[in-house]
């Protein structure tokens, strides 16, 4: 992260809290004069080496021959918090930057921002049949978010595990594009809403979890973000039938009520929103996470009843209703599909008769290959694919 830098009156006194002074910290520009310092300086032997954090080795290096001839003086350390005092001779501005920093690119910062809330799903492990990702997408279509921040996948990602792939540019049948799994996040300051809204979707990254946390973080801080939202979807032993049941966590009781969800008693592996969560809770920045239950014998399967449960639970956090006629068509047919289902394979019928009565109130995690008495996921997931195969028109 960027050191903290904050200004006296005049003559303008720049301090660098210690505290905030990152080994990451690699690039700082003042007025055009560029500071750098590396992860493996060594302590400054000369007077255009100006420490900012000697014990930790952060060394930023003045282009010019010493720090005087820029009009920059070093006075002792003051306290446990600013490790150096500079003091300018003539008034400059300030921007703050680092190297670990360029990935997060934002294109335009919104104007006028109303404390908002920022909403995050990661497609993968913490994303069970779509149904996080889909529902923060859903709410940013829903209210016209448009983007205008990404963080750059270049640092993140194995592109071997996730691929990008290409496409023709919009309006040509000859020229390609690649699309790479970056992370987008987009704004929507409707009016009908309580506060700002920014959603972001991305692939759980494969690489580097605390720095791609810290980007977001940063993000966050930029934008005055007064809450994260994180969404997830975990496979549970839940039946189909039952109305999805949801489960999470908040920094504080008041915003746990307020979304209904209780803590749960999971420990064990956690994905990119667990690690997410702790870093904004641990800057101080409240964080509330919430998680859809799906099925786990119709993993496969896109399930537009757990997005559609995600979605109406988000809507009172943001001061307004959201229209779901269309997730609401989507669960009806949903739900059709697999009662013909189930109603022709009498295996899955009894299986699925087992789970709603052992239906408890706070299930855990599925079992990996599931109890003795499972069918195969496979064998539902295919079976119902076969089935949309035959509802397709010829």
């Amino acid at each position: 992260m960027s050191s903290r830098v904050t200004f006296d009156a005049e003559p303008s006194r720049l301090f660098i809290e210690k505290s905030k002074c990152s080994l990451e910290a690699k690039w700082l520009v003042f007025d055009r004069q560029t500071f750098h310092s590396s992860l493996d300086a060594q302590p400054p032997t000369t007077s255009s080496d100006v420490p900012i954090s000697s014990d930790r080795q952060c060394f930023p290096r003045i282009d010019k021959s010493s720090p005087e001839e820029s009009g920059w003086h070093m006075l002792p350390s003051r306290g446990d918090r600013v490790n150096r005092l500079f003091v300018l001779d003539s008034p400059y501005n300030v921007e703050e930057t680092d190297e670990s920093m360029d990935a997060l690119k934002i294109h335009s910062r919104p104007e006028g921002l109303r404390r908002p809330i920022l909403i995050m799903a990661f497609g993968g492990w913490n994303d069970a049949a779509e149904s996080a990702t889909t529902a923060v997408r859903y709410l940013g279509t829903s209210f016209r978010a448009q983007k205008f921040a990404e963080i750059d996948p270049e640092e993140f990602y194995h592109f071997g595990l996730s691929r990008p792939y290409v496409r023709f540019k919009q309006g040509s049948d000859t020229e390609r594009e690649i699309i790479w799994p970056a992370t987008e996040f987009s704004i929507t300051q409707a009016s009908e809403l309580a506060r700002d809204v920014i959603v972001g979707v991305a692939v759980e990254p494969h690489l580097r979890w605390k720095t791609y946390c810290n980007l977001v973080l940063d993000l966050a801080r930029r934008c005055e973000v007064a809450l994260v939202l994180t969404l997830g979807a975990l496979l549970a032993e839940v039946p189909h039938t039952r109305p999805v049941r949801l489960s999470g966590s908040a920094s504080d009781p008041e915003l746990a009520a307020r979304l209904g969800v209780r803590p749960t008693k999971y420990e064990g592996p956690t994905g990119i929103v667990g690690v997410l969560n702790t870093i904004c809770r641990d800057q101080g920045l409240a964080t509330a996470s919430l998680w859809a239950n799906v099925p786990h014998y119709i993993s496969g399967i896109e399930n537009p009843k757990a997005t559609l449960a995600l979605v109406r639970r988000v809507a009172p956090i943001l001061g307004t209703t959201i229209e779901v006629g269309d997730l609401e068509e989507a669960v009806k047919q949903f739900d059709a599909n697999l009662k013909e289902i189930v109603a022709q394979n009498a295996k899955i019928a009894n299986y699925v008769k087992k789970l709603e009565s052992r239906d408890v109130e706070e299930p855990g995690p599925a079992a990996p290959g599931g109890p003795s008495d499972l069918p195969p996921a496979a064998e539902l997931v295919a079976e119902f694919e076969q089935f949309l195969r035959q509802q397709r028109p010829e």
